[in-house]
């Protein structure tokens, strides 16, 4: 990411040679401060809309009502915007209003003391007008000001303050806390498609688990995946889930995850079990929990709770069949060749393996299915899982079959045989063709 750093500095360099003062600031500065790499960097600057188009005349300007421009250098956009005071946030978004200002009023703006920090790019020097390096120091996110205010300016900033503690691993400050729990509901007020935007990045979090404890103990939750509640105190058979409750095994899954699980893995191990408070039964004559049928709820639940926060179709569906066939994995020992190997085959197969890995290790400790699927990779490792057709539709059509219903069985039929071993050549798949049809 050095290449982004060298722009931006030539870009400041630019604005500081016209007699404008110029800095960086947001989360380039706070994260180049923690030894991270920024993956990009804004601007700030004395200079108007007006003067910066000047100065870089093919920028877009679509953002100049806010004192915002866009400068692309070398294949790349960098924002730079003009030091600002906000006025009224009639929506609880965005500002109704702007008027240029200074860096202390601009930083007196910004959401949290860790993102209101300036570095003057030439020397290097951090600028701090909101004691935002002693908190970074201190590991605390703290809103800049009276934090009831910054959350009626802008709702969002109610879960960017669990995003920001989940990613970085800091703490809330008591009052910025206590403001996000009296005024959770205000997240109403947000497009929710923001909001999936930040609920993904806690969710792929290495701190994941972290982050949906923060929601739920702040009441957010109930704004974003309400069901997560319904998992709370909702009992399991001890004898086969000995952490506790629903709850408690999917924030221990979410923990024992690997740190760069994808989203729809995460989701899937966040909805695995959601349709358990639903399908709830206690039977007396065994002194049993069950929970029958909860991942077919379970999945239809998940494509409920995916499908309202907007998330694309592809997501869904990956997320969805992890939810649906994680109850599967128990029946793997005792399925035909030909079964197991479709079921193998599948293309969520790999990230549900994953999601059995914790399951069991969250709860049982039982690794007999996962064990023998591992080792099953090793046996069917030399070929295909799915061999290529030897007889294709086309061949049927040519024998002198209509198409139909029965190319669908005959051809099924066939793949069967081939995946259990039993026809392996063209030849083998005629002659079994051939007594398929007399029968």
């Amino acid at each position: 990411m050095q290449h982004l750093l060298e722009h931006a500095t030539e870009i400041a360099k630019t604005i500081q040679s016209a007699g404008h003062t110029c800095y960086f600031t947001g989360g380039c500065v706070r994260d180049a401060l923690l030894g991270k790499s920024p993956k990009d960097y804004d601007i700030a600057s004395s200079a108007t809309p007006q003067q910066l188009l000047k100065l870089f005349p093919k920028a877009d300007s679509i953002g100049a009502h806010f004192g915002v421009i866009l400068v692309k250098y070398k294949g790349e956009g960098y924002e730079v915007a003009t030091f600002r005071k906000d006025g009224d946030y009639g929506d609880h978004r965005r500002p109704d209003s702007v008027c240029f200002s200074s860096p202390e009023e601009d930083a007196a703006r910004r959401d949290f003391t860790i993102n209101g920090l300036f570095q003057d790019p030439h020397t290097g020097e951090v600028i701090d007008y909101v004691d935002g390096l002693a908190d970074l120091k201190a590991g605390l996110i703290r809103a800049i000001g009276d934090p009831v205010e910054r959350f009626n300016e802008d709702a969002l900033r109610l879960i960017r303050a669990i995003r920001f503690a989940t990613q970085l691993g800091f703490q809330i400050e008591e009052s910025t806390w206590n403001a996000i729990g009296s005024h959770a509901d205000l997240l109403e007020q947000i497009a929710v498609e923001r909001i999936q935007q930040e609920f993904s990045k806690i969710i792929t979090s290495p701190n994941r688990a972290t982050g949906l404890r923060l929601l739920v103990d702040s009441g957010l939750i109930r704004w974003i995946v309400p069901e997560v509640l319904e998992l709370i105190g909702c009992e399991q058979p001890p004898q086969f889930h000995p952490e506790g409750d629903v709850y408690t095994h999917t924030s221990i899954m979410l923990d024992m995850l690997e740190d760069d699980a994808s989203l729809e893995l995460c989701l899937a191990v966040l909805l695995h079990d959601i349709g358990k408070p639903s399908t709830y039964t206690y039977h007396p004559e065994e002194d049993r929990i069950r929970f029958s049928g909860h991942d077919r709820v379970g999945a239809d639940m998940a494509a409920e709770i995916l499908g309202r926060l907007k998330y694309p179709n592809k997501v869904i569906e990956a997320s969805c069949a992890m939810v649906l066939n994680h109850m599967n994995f128990m029946n793997v020992r005792f399925m035909k060749v030909a079964k197991l190997k479709k079921f193998m085959a599948r293309p969520t197969y790999e990230q549900e393996m994953e999601l059995h890995r914790v399951d069991c290790a969250s709860s049982n400790g039982i690794t007999e299915n996962y064990d023998y699927l591992r080792q099953k990779e090793e046996e069917f490792s030399s070929e295909p899982l799915i061999p290529d057709p030897l007889i294709s539709g086309k061949e049927l059509i040519q024998r002198g079959l209509q198409p139909g219903p029965q190319f669908r069985d005959i051809l099924n039929a066939l793949q069967v045989e081939q995946l259990e071993g039993r026809v392996v050549t063209p030849e083998q798949a005629d002659a079994w063709l051939e007594l398929y049809l007399k029968r």
